[in-house]
């Protein structure tokens, strides 16, 4: 019969890595680095053990730093929500500051896609009538 993972059932460091795409050495300097809201339990061997709710929480940690999310303000965010209820307004200003820098950020790179897009047009229409000669050429 198949072993079937139940909430409780604790996860090696590799495990973790593999579910969250993070080395094994960025879920040590995660855990050194204060960015985990629970302690690593470990075996008497001291071995690292996680819970499913760690690999939830690394993986909301994981498209927070792949959004830009600045590690002071992970760090800041993963210090209140380990401090419990109470800072709620605190993680919202946290994160709609974050979310106003994802917005700009995707602001400007549909600029730069509008551009290369007029770009790429430019090229493949000259190219279909069969004048590409000359476009930006510096020899000209």
């Amino acid at each position: 019969m198949a072993n079937v993972e139940t909430r409780a059932e604790p996860l090696s460091i590799g495990e973790v890595a593999e579910r969250t795409g993070l080395s094994v050495h960025a879920l040590r300097f995660y855990e050194r680095e204060g960015l985990l809201v629970g302690p690593v339990r470990r075996t008497a061997g001291g071995r690292r053990r996680y819970t499913t709710a760690d690999v939830d929480w690394l993986l909301i940690c994981v498209r927070l730093r792949e959004s830009g999310m600045p590690l002071a303000d992970l760090k800041r965010f993963a210090e209140l929500v380990r401090h419990g209820p109470g800072n709620e307004a605190e993680r919202l200003q946290l994160l709609d500051a974050h979310q106003q820098r994802v917005e700009a950020q995707i602001q400007a790179l549909e600029a730069c896609r509008s551009v290369i897009a007029w770009k790429v047009g430019v090229y493949a229409e000259h190219l279909a009538r069969g004048e590409a000669g000359g476009l930006w050429d510096p020899t000209v």
